[in-house]
């Protein structure tokens, strides 16, 4: 792999290109900083994989997430941002020598400051028929699709905290909701509360020591193939309308041990509003969000970096 160095050295480089990123672009590049977005392949995040987003203010009838995505993306073209939709795989150097973001093509890219802005990725089942109905009708958040199952069927799979978040908050729309866990009752890793009110609704049904080893349907989920694991007996849940995955995210921080701090599980640690532990270098959206991780909220992560930026930047050059 050779690489190839270009000549600009940018105010800063932005590295993922979702709703934090390009908004982070956005107020950059307003602020006449030179701005380059690094947004990876597939570029766009999570939302490139929701098509229908209701809860982006400023849309009463609701937007797709793939135009939010390329709304956001023009918007900060207009105002001058750059963007190259490469895997960052390398980050080195500090604000004194300037820092280099290299590329999985060896395309190296150089900056004053970072701001990192990578998603942190849904965990899934791992199964080709759950990827290809992504979107329709598998999803990962329940407050992003859970409205379009209005009186249907749908199945968590999950044993911790998420998924009984998400149990619960689907009841709002759902007939009846299944959860699928795949160890013993005993084995639950959610908290006691969060059982107490899983347990207490009327509409959720547990199904323990379960696991999903098919996703049924060509253009949406028409149901679901589970097997019982201490039996080995395979059965199919036609009834389900909707799949929703939550036993985990992972945030794509694997190529920053050692860089920066990171939290457990691979969060970025945020020290003081969205500086990091290495100087000049910011965080915006669910790289360091483990807890909200809803597009709104990562827009608005994604201004509070560039405008620390802005700041850092204008303090160190007088």
């Amino acid at each position: 792999m050779q690489n190839t160095i270009e000549n600009n050295v940018y105010d800063v480089l932005i590295i993922g290109g979702g709703a934090a990123g390009l908004t982070a672009a956005i107020y950059a590049s307003r602020a006449e900083l030179s701005t380059l977005v690094l947004s990876g392949q597939p570029s766009g995040g999570q939302l490139m994989l929701t098509t229908d987003v209701e809860n982006f203010p400023g849309f009463p009838e609701g937007i797709l997430g793939p135009i939010l995505i390329e709304n956001l993306r023009k918007q900060a073209e207009r105002f001058g941002t750059k963007s190259v939709e490469q895997n960052v795989i390398k980050l080195e150097g500090s604000f004194e020598t300037g820092f280099k973001a290299t590329t999985y093509s060896g395309a190296v890219y150089e900056g004053k400051t970072i701001i990192l802005a990578m998603d942190a990725s849904a965990k899934w089942l791992g199964l080709d028929s759950e990827q290809k109905l992504i979107g329709r009708g598998v999803s990962s958040c329940a407050t992003c699709d859970g409205y379009f199952f209005k009186d249907k069927v749908i199945a968590v799979v999950g044993g911790g905290d998420a998924a009984m978040e998400e149990a619960t908050y689907l009841t709002k729309f759902a007939s009846k909701v299944y959860v699928l866990v795949r160890g013993r009752k005993e084995d639950l890793r959610c908290s006691k509360i969060m059982q107490h009110r899983a347990f207490s609704n009327h509409k959720i049904e547990f199904i323990f020591s379960t696991e999903v080893v098919e996703v049924f349907g060509e253009q949406k989920v028409e149901g679901i193939k589970v097997i019982e694991k201490t039996s080995g007996e395979e059965k199919a849940m036609n009834d389900v309308s909707g799949l929703f995955v939550a036993i985990g995210h992972r945030p794509n921080t694997k190529f920053l041990e050692g860089v920066i701090e990171l939290r457990s599980q691979g969060y970025i640690r945020v020290l003081d509003c969205t500086r990091t532990s290495k100087e000049g270098v910011f965080v915006a959206g669910d790289v360091g969000d483990s807890k909200y991780r809803q597009a709104v909220s990562a827009a608005g992560f994604g201004c509070m970096a560039a405008l620390d930026v802005a700041k850092y930047l204008s303090e160190k050059q007088g």
